[in-house]
């Protein structure tokens, strides 16, 4: 199945009150797990790609280059888009020339004109190229790729404005967090989000940094409007444990346990397994 727009994937779930996991990817490895898991549970899927993981992988021509292989390799047929994440005004050409099916313009950092204008511009050109488009407002807090937010909350008629120019999902600042959580982290806050809601009417939202949100807030996010949650950090330190406990076990030691297709393959099963726990939560299963 080809690349999709995350539109219709997204609207459907939050008709249904469910949301789609949108799931970064780092090299083959993440990617070919995410994959195999979503069509294992035949739940629709979002990989998420941030500049800085695009640098990494030598550019987004390349990624774009895999993740159509893969679908095609590994006769993946639910509904599969290619989003790029916070991307700047740059990085949203670039992932258009390339070939994405999606893309996000973070302008939260902009002044809001600003940020209308550029988003403006860039809802036309997703809509003759059937592309999805993500906007945000109120910066999401932590760090992501150098850029570094607060977690302020969007001020909910900045979030009508920017709704109204077209966008096909919206990512509002509610509290929410970049990476690990801190213990005196305040929570969701459902006041904005109902509030968001009330004013963008039936746009699908957007929940940033879904890793380490307890199950119960996100239940309640996604019953007020969120319909696509995006994990990250988790499926990196459920990496890292599995693969950290590969080695502290001496199992690279063992006969060709050296060999990189063994060495991952525990970190790839834990990235299944984190993929898996988060779609039974957010309802997608069985939803392609």
């Amino acid at each position: 199945m080809a690349l999709v727009s995350a539109k219709e994937m997204l609207e459907k779930a939050r008709e249904g009150k469910y949301a789609v996991g949108q799931f970064n990817i780092n090299n083959l490895e993440w990617t070919k797990s995410i994959l195999q898991t979503a069509q294992e549970l035949n739940s629709p899927v979002i990989l998420g790609v941030s500049e800085g993981a695009g640098k990494y992988m030598t550019g987004f021509k390349t990624v774009s280059a895999m993740v159509k292989a893969m679908i095609e390799e590994l006769k993946i047929t639910v509904p599969v888009a290619l989003h790029l994440d916070h991307g700047t005004y740059e990085g949203c050409y670039k992932c258009i020339e390339a070939g994405f099916s999606s893309i996000m313009f973070d302008g939260s950092h902009f002044p809001i004109e600003e940020n209308i204008a550029k988003t403006k511009e860039l809802v036309e050109i997703c809509a003759q190229k059937g592309m999805s488009l993500e906007a945000e407002v109120g910066s999401i807090g932590g760090e992501e790729d150098g850029v570094i937010g607060r977690g302020e909350c969007a001020e909910p008629e900045e979030c009508k404005k920017i709704a109204d120019l077209g966008v096909t999902m919206l990512a509002a600042g509610i509290g929410n967090i970049h990476g690990k959580y801190p213990a005196d982290w305040a929570g969701l806050s459902f006041e904005t989000l109902e509030a968001v809601k009330n004013k963008v009417g039936k746009m699908p939202l957007v929940l940033h940094g879904g890793t380490g949100i307890p199950t119960d807030m996100i239940k309640k996010a996604i019953s007020l409007g969120v319909a696509k949650i995006n994990v990250n950090t988790e499926c990196q330190l459920a990496f890292q444990e599995a693969t950290r406990k590969y080695i502290e076990d001496g199992k690279d030691l063992q006969g060709k346990g050296f060999d990189p297709r063994k060495l991952l393959a525990p970190g790839s099963q834990a990235i299944k397994d984190t993929v898996k726990e988060k779609m039974e939560i957010f309802g997608s299963i069985n939803k392609a």
